[in-house]
């Protein structure tokens, strides 16, 4: 009998796992509004950040899936594209990811600048006073988003930065 029963959860495991590479690949094909997460009913994808300084990246959503690699940044922003029971499926900058467990993760949004060096300004503007010179690879705190421009905080400086040269938020994304 308890041979049985774990044969039917390696199963059930199975058959969660092909519904949730299938709703992924949907969610790739279509350009249309954003999926719903079966967890949440938060839109999928979506921006989230590291809370803690180090987290566990699984190959499958449940502990006894493999680790294959650990995310060592706090407050590193992350992209959540599947979601799984607690477990949720995020990538980073380069499209590296895995299953991390929910409570590794904070609703706070952050950013990373992504690229080239890029001058923090006082506002939305090219020709504002810069306020800081943020290097790649800096995170940083996200305010509020205009169609072309974002308003971070990173290392006690606050300004404005072009959207573009950002990892974290969505192009078209608009923030009050």
């Amino acid at each position: 009998m308890i041979a049985w029963v774990h044969w039917f959860r390696v199963v059930q495991m199975g058959i969660c796992a092909l519904l949730v590479c299938a709703s992924m690949a949907q969610a790739q094909t279509t350009s249309q509004a954003p999926t719903l997460g079966p967890e949440t009913n938060l839109p999928l994808p979506r921006y989230v950040s590291l809370k803690a300084g180090e987290s566990n990246v699984r190959r499958g959503p449940s502990l006894s899936h493999r680790i294959d690699w650990v995310f060592t940044r706090r407050n590193m922003p992350l992209q959540v594209v599947a979601e799984y029971g607690h477990w949720r499926r995020v990538i980073d900058r380069d499209g590296q990811g895995g299953w991390v467990h929910y409570s590794m993760l904070s609703g706070a949004r952050t950013v990373l600048i992504d690229g080239q060096t890029t001058p923090l300004r006082a506002r939305p503007d090219d020709t504002s006073l810069e306020n800081a010179i943020l290097e790649p690879g800096v995170i940083a705190r996200l305010g509020e988003c205009t169609a072309d421009w974002c308003q971070l905080t990173a290392g006690g400086y606050r300004g404005w930065a072009p959207k573009a040269v950002l990892w974290g938020v969505n192009p078209a994304e608009i923030r009050d």
